[in-house]
């Protein structure tokens, strides 16, 4: 089992995001590569409540002993998803279609029903998992805003800033679509925040698959993504050369990979000569990821156990 660095400095450091553009800057056009921004928002938030370090530290023991002990949960797990549109451009205002197309590919990769799954290399095919995890649309809330980004404060989060505020968020996954900016296609909170930020974010140029969606980012993988972090899933380079993602069964990765890698895709790590480089929690793009781990799965289901960070979801 990989191991958990305890301190607040380390936290900082495993669950960050990297962004290869300025947060603030104006989003003049498609991201060069893939880059969310919850680096920046946990630092922000542990400033504003160092306690918060010490209650993620609490869920990765729990994961770890949950995980350990086979404690996980039996069963499909539904999760209800609210949207939370905010739009002042008519392209920003997308469609339901294009919103349940969201909701659908969340279901088939969650659920190894994606159609490239079948893409899986012999190598990691004995780890490639079916989470076993659905997500029913159940609203969708619609704001006309003045904003043309709102960045990555959750601002979008709160109604007093031009925003929404979540829906039941202890209940149901929120995901805002919006123009984020700053070539940041989403962000996510980690299990352990505040539930008045808790859900995901998604630019809305990268929300769905029919509308806006902007190649090479429009299969929908950005939600997959961020939903694994929300999830508490990591990076998969663990945020750090050669870095852990606390999963046993993913190889280690020099870093973050982009574009559509050729397999094999070689890590110059020590033991883990080959990288899974189309795995969801990659940087790849969304052509190029296809696939979570067993490890992964364990990982996720260890939330919705009773006393897991994510267990009023399962019920």
């Amino acid at each position: 089992m990989k191991k958990l660095f305890l301190s607040a400095a380390a936290l900082l450091f495993l669950f960050s995001c990297q962004n290869d553009e300025n947060s603030s800057a104006p989003l003049a056009e498609a991201a060069a590569h893939r880059g969310c921004a919850s680096q920046e928002v946990l630092e922000a938030q542990l400033k504003a409540d160092p306690s918060l370090a010490i209650r993620m530290n609490q869920i990765e023991a729990f994961t770890e002993k949950a995980m350990l002990e086979g404690r996980l949960v039996n069963g499909k797990i539904e999760i209800p998803v609210v949207v939370n549109v905010l739009y002042k451009t008519a392209a920003e205002n997308i469609s339901l279609a294009q919103i349940q197309s969201q909701i659908d590919v969340l279901n088939q990769d969650f659920n190894a029903t994606n159609s490239d799954f079948n893409n899986t290399p012999a190598l990691f095919s004995g780890v490639a998992a079916n989470v076993g995890i659905n997500f029913v649309l159940e609203t969708v809330n619609r704001k006309s805003t003045t904003k043309t980004s709102w960045g990555t404060r959750d601002a979008m989060k709160k109604s007093k800033q031009g925003g929404l505020d979540p829906t039941s968020p202890t209940t149901k996954l929120n995901m805002w679509a919006c123009t984020v900016g700053g070539g940041i296609l989403g962000y996510a909170q980690f299990p352990g925040g505040s539930s008045a930020t808790d859900g995901v974010v998604i630019d809305s140029k990268y929300f769905g698959l029919s509308g806006s969606g902007a190649y090479p980012y429009n299969l929908g993988r950005t939600a997959t993504h961020e939903v694994g972090h929300w999830m508490n899933l990591r990076h998969i380079w663990g945020d750090a050369t050669c870095g852990s993602d606390l999963v046993s069964d993913t190889p280690t990765h020099n870093t973050a990979n982009y574009g559509a890698p050729v397999y094999p895709h070689y890590s110059t790590c020590t033991g883990t000569p080959v990288e899974m480089t189309m795995n969801y929690m990659d940087y790849t793009d969304d052509r190029g990821m296809y696939m979570f781990s067993n490890g992964q799965k364990s990982r996720m289901a260890a939330i919705f156990v009773a006393g897991g960070a994510r267990y009023s979801f399962g019920q």
